[in-house]
């Protein structure tokens, strides 16, 4: 499996998990946004499904140099 740049990673896990509390609070349903970080997630980690996608992705960031997880 190609591993994605921590960086790119890092921003994507960030921005799908804050648009997806703040869409929680109004029970709406996922945006176009939320729906392309997903769909980018799973490709980037290799995976069908974003839940597994964000395991995913937690697993490989875990694994980085810490520098590498931060987007330094």
């Amino acid at each position: 499996m190609l591993i994605p740049d921590p960086t790119f990673l890092r921003r994507l896990v960030d921005e799908y998990e804050e648009l997806r509390a703040e869409q929680a609070t109004t029970a709406a349903d996922p945006s176009q946004r939320a729906r392309d970080l997903a769909y980018t997630l799973c490709v980037s980690t290799g995976t069908r499904d974003v839940r597994v996608a964000l395991e995913t992705a937690h697993r490989l960031l875990a694994a980085m140099p810490e520098r590498a997880r931060l987007g330094d």
